[in-house]
C-alpha cells in the first residue's frame, strides 16, 4: 500500500534553520500549515515543533490547531466567505483581507462573539489576486480603522502566487511607505508589513529585503527547503522531508508501443506514436497509486534509471527498461515530492501518512 512518510528531524532541522534566520534578521514569522489538509498527526508535529503563529487557508484546520494548542496564534490566510464569518471569528485570531463588505462583516461577528479580531489588509502589487489597489488604500482605511472589535495589525501582499510575479525591493519598499503613509496620517502604528512568503526568503538571504518587511508566511520552504528564485535547495536545509513511498502491483515485460485502434484516453489525451518503438519491449511497473492521489508530473524518482510513462485514475505506469535493479512485485519504489504533488498525497485518504525520526 502507497503511504507518505514525513520525516521529524529533517523537518525540525528545516524549522530551526528559518527560526534562526528570522530572528537573526528581527522579523516574525508563522508556518503555513495548509499542506497537512489537516492531518492531525502531521499538525501535532508543527505544534511540537514550538510554533507559535499557524497559517492556514481552511477554518477546519485552524480549529485543530486550537484543540491541540489554543495558545497557539491562527491565521486566516484567504479572504472569507460571508457563510464562514461565525467560524472564522471563533477559530482565526487574525485574518488576511481586501474587501470593506467583508470586513464590516466581521466587525458584527467580533462584537457578537465578544472578541478582538486582527487584521492585516492586503494590498496589490502586481501578481492580480487578491489585494486593494495601492491608490484606494488610504481610503479604504479610512473605512474601516474606527470599526469595533478589528484591530489593524498589517499591511500585507502575495507574489508569485498567480501569475508567476516576483517579489522585489522596489514593490516592497512601496508597501513599506504605504504603511509609513497610513500611520502619519491617522496618528496610529501598524505592527506589521507582512510582504515575506518562500518566494521572498532569497531576498532576505542576499541582503535585499527592505528594512521595514518584518513578518513572513511560510509553507514551501519550511517543508521543502528550496529557493525559489534559483529552483535549488538552500544550504542546511533539507528538501526531502516528505517522501512517497507507491508498491509495485504488476510487473511484466510488454511492448513499448500499444496495439489496435486509438483514441483519446480518459484524461482527454491522444497517444503520439513513434514508429521507431516498434517491435521494442521494456519490463514495466505498475505501482498502486494514480491520479485520484497525484499528478505524476510532481513526482521525483529516486532512482534515475526508470521513467513515469503516464497513470490512470489508481495506478501509474513505470517503464524500467531491462531492469537493471532486479524491482519485482511487492517492493516500494520511492519518489521525493514537489510542493504540489505533497497537497495532492495530503488531500488524498487513500494514502497513509506517516512519520519517523
Amino acid at each position: 500500500m502507497a503511504f507518505l512518510n514525513l520525516h521529524r528531524e529533517k523537518l525540525k532541522q528545516n524549522f530551526n534553520y528559518l527560526k534562526e534566520l528570522f530572528e537573526e534578521n528581527d522579523i516574525s514569522w508563522g508556518v503555513v500549515s495548509k499542506l497537512f489538509c489537516g492531518n492531525r498527526t502531521y499538525l501535532k508535529e508543527l505544534v511540537d515543533l514550538g510554533v507559535k503563529e499557524i497559517h492556514d487557508s481552511r477554518i477546519s484546520n485552524l480549529a485543530k490547531i486550537k484543540e491541540i494548542n489554543p495558545d497557539i496564534q491562527t491565521v486566516y490566510i484567504k479572504p472569507a466567505s460571508m457563510r464562514n464569518i461565525e467560524k472564522m471569528v471563533r477559530y482565526a485570531d487574525v485574518s488576511l483581507n481586501s474587501e470593506l463588505t467583508t470586513i464590516r462583516w466581521i466587525s458584527e461577528e467580533a462584537v457578537k462573539q465578544k472578541k478582538m479580531h486582527k487584521i492585516i489588509i492586503m494590498v496589490e502589487t502586481g501578481d492580480l489576486r487578491e489585494g486593494v489597489m495601492g491608490d484606494h488604500l488610504i481610503d479604504f482605511y479610512a473605512k474601516i480603522f474606527e470599526l469595533p472589535n478589528i484591530q489593524i495589525v498589517g499591511l500585507g501582499t502575495n507574489l508569485n502566487c498567480l501569475n508567476g510575479v516576483m517579489p522585489s525591493s522596489d514593490k516592497l519598499i512601496q508597501l513599506s511607505l504605504y504603511k509609513q503613509i497610513i500611520e502619519l496620517k491617522f496618528n496610529i502604528e501598524i505592527p506589521w508589513v507582512s510582504a515575506g512568503t518562500s518566494v521572498t526568503i532569497p531576498l532576505m538571504l542576499h541582503q535585499q529585503l527592505p528594512k521595514g518587511v518584518n513578518h513572513f508566511r511560510i509553507g514551501e520552504t519550511l517543508y521543502f527547503g528550496v529557493d525559489l528564485f534559483e529552483e535549488k535547495i538552500i544550504e542546511g536545509m533539507h528538501g526531502d522531508v516528505f517522501e512517497l513511498y507507491a508498491e509495485i502491483i504488476e510487473m511484466q515485460e510488454k511492448p513499448l508501443l500499444p496495439s489496435g485502434a486509438l483514441a483519446a484516453n480518459p484524461q482527454g489525451e491522444v497517444i503520439e506514436i513513434d514508429e521507431s518503438l516498434y517491435g521494442k519491449s521494456s519490463f514495466r511497473a505498475i505501482l498502486d497509486i494514480g491520479l485520484l492521489d497525484v499528478d505524476p508530473k510532481y513526482l521525483i524518482p529516486e532512482d534515475g534509471e526508470f521513467e513515469i510513462l503516464g497513470a490512470s485514475s489508481d495506478m501509474i505506469i513505470l517503464n524500467l527498461g531491462l531492469n537493471p535493479k532486479n524491482y519485482k512485485v511487492g517492493d516500494l519504489v520511492k519518489f521525493s515530492l514537489k510542493y504540489m504533488g505533497a497537497l495532492g498525497i495530503m488531500n488524498s485518504s487513500y494514502v497513509d501518512k506517516k512519520v519517523s525520526s
